[in-house]
């Protein structure tokens, strides 16, 4: 029960530097009264794991909640607090109200019960308690306001994986709204710690395809495939045979309970019409009900929800006002809607190879390719940020529309710099991203005629560099052009710092 001196990051948990340290900050806070902390992230994120390293540093008390009965859920929060506190005798609380006022009372000063120092309480799978004794919040709620008053050095943290759950815990009118003093979401890993996770950080194209196929969930590597890693880029195909695509391996149905674990997804064959549009490549709302024949209005419900469980995002047109795109954030769920889905029947008879060798194509421009251009945003909002040479603006992509030739440029990567008062918008890049398709002058062009067109739009365009990213690399013409004129080109082995981008930017 004694609070251990030192709250280093264990080694074994890899990377999480900037939510350890977000964490024990929360819990070394020299306030007298009793904090709130709540964790969120979909699940096989490694939330459990990195809390866990977080109570077995302070000394604190877990609980994992399970599905279960209230009283069952009670029965079993009592017996962990008991064998915390070293108790000779199981606690027999009456109700939720006793367990709770018990628990922050082992923080207070004298009580003779808890540590002199904060005390570190985290209670796992929140959503589980809540669904069979939703005043929960309400009691935590009371009981931190009267530790408020009634002093207590409680760092209660609340943790679950259902997002919608989780996110409307200090949502609006909800009774812990105000109440937490940390909200943090633990994401995947970004594409280059996922590809050092993985070790195959010195093969770009097997980490770029890797991460398109299973992201950055910590999870899919030990856990569900017991380290069974390509052993480089020609093993690929048949790691995702052997993988992803065969009907005995974990991963196999894991899209599905995905959206399945999620709690206000009911009717699963509607979100994964959605999920399937938009990996189709039907990215608008209205592309989405079209496809799945519904009307505009009656998927916003569908999109919400998926929006809420970090599902799908929408991405704003960082050119046009009102218009946005929709993108699924979990590449296991875009890869099944894509690949998996339209063969499902072939996959589970266990014609994984002959399924997969017609699914190049559908891969690279439903998979690779939308992975790739995201990608290359997320190297300029990090790695490449140097290069731009300014300060950061707001990074995304949109569309920008030709009158003249009747056609709309799609600038995958933008940077756009509001301004303040009466300054102009200035867009400081535009950049096109191809996975499969060897750059020439011809990309390059158009990215100059989009950068034309919004200065006669009335946006500043006098430092605007243009940058070609691409997979499969840029033919002699760009490269001459790049270094004359200054344009940035970025290959996989740039976006994942094994090589210096070249050409350089100029306005």
């Amino acid at each position: 029960m004694h609070r251990r001196a030192g709250l280093e990051k264990p080694s074994r948990v890899f990377d999480r530097d900037s939510e350890w340290g977000a964490l024990t900050a929360f819990v070394n806070r020299p306030l007298p009264h009793a904090m709130l902390g709540v964790v969120s992230g979909r699940r096989r994120m490694g939330k459990t794991y990195l809390l866990r390293a977080l109570v077995e540093q302070c000394g604190g008390f877990y609980f994992g909640a399970t599905a279960g009965t209230e009283t069952e859920s009670l029965r079993q929060f009592s017996a962990a607090l008991a064998e915390y506190t070293g108790s000779p005798a199981a606690f027999a609380f009456g109700n939720w109200d006793d367990a709770i006022s018990y628990l922050f009372g082992l923080a207070s000063p004298g009580s003779g019960k808890g540590p002199d120092g904060p005390l570190l309480v985290v209670i796992d799978e929140f959503p589980y308690l809540t669904k069979v004794a939703p005043e929960l919040p309400s009691l935590i709620q009371r009981t931190i306001d009267r530790f408020q008053v009634d002093e207590s050095r409680l760092r209660l943290l609340l943790c679950g994986s259902a997002m919608s759950v989780m996110g409307g815990l200090l949502a609006s009118t909800a009774p812990l709204r105000g109440r937490a003093q940390l909200e943090l979401v633990v994401r995947p890993f970004g594409y280059r710690p996922a590809a050092d996770f993985w070790d195959v950080a010195d093969e770009p194209g097997l980490a770029a395809r890797l991460h398109a196929v299973v992201g950055g969930t910590p999870a899919y590597r030990r856990q569900f495939l017991a380290d069974d890693v390509p052993a480089g880029l020609e093993d690929f195909d048949d790691w995702v045979c052997r993988t992803v695509l065969s009907p005995y391996s974990p991963l196999f149905r894991e899209a599905r309970y995905l959206l399945a674990e999620e709690a206000d997804i009911r009717d699963t064959a509607l979100y994964h019409s959605v999920l399937a549009a938009v990996a189709q490549g039907n990215t608008t709302r209205g592309g989405i009900a079209g496809y799945i024949g519904r009307k505009s209005v009656d998927i916003s419900h569908p999109l919400n929800v998926l929006e809420d469980s970090h599902l799908l995002e929408r991405e704003a047109d960082i050119f046009r006002a009102g218009k946005s795109q929709y993108r699924i954030t979990e590449p296991l769920i875009n890869f099944y809607e894509a690949v998996m889905r339209p063969a499902w029947a072939r996959l589970e008879s266990g014609q994984a190879t002959e399924v997969w060798a017609q699914s190049a194509e559908r891969f690279a421009a439903q998979v690779a390719g939308p992975h790739f251009e995201a990608m290359c945003r997320e190297y300029v909002l990090g790695p490449g940020r140097s290069l731009l040479g300014s300060a950061l603006g707001e990074v995304g992509t949109g569309v920008v529309t030709d009158p003249k030739e009747r056609r709309q440029i799609q600038i995958d990567v933008a940077v756009i710099e509001r301004g303040s008062g009466g300054d102009r918008p200035a867009v400081t890049l535009l950049g096109e991203a191809k996975w499969g398709t060897v750059m020439g002058r011809a990309h390059l062009e158009r990215l100059a005629r989009a950068r034309d067109l919004l200065a006669g739009r009335g946006m500043d365009t006098t430092r605007c560099g243009l940058a070609c990213f691409s997979a499969a690399g840029f033919s002699e013409a760009l490269r001459g052009e790049a270094e004359r004129i200054g344009v940035l080109l970025v290959g996989l082995d740039e976006l994942y710092g094994r090589g210096v981008p070249t050409g350089g930017l100029a306005g």
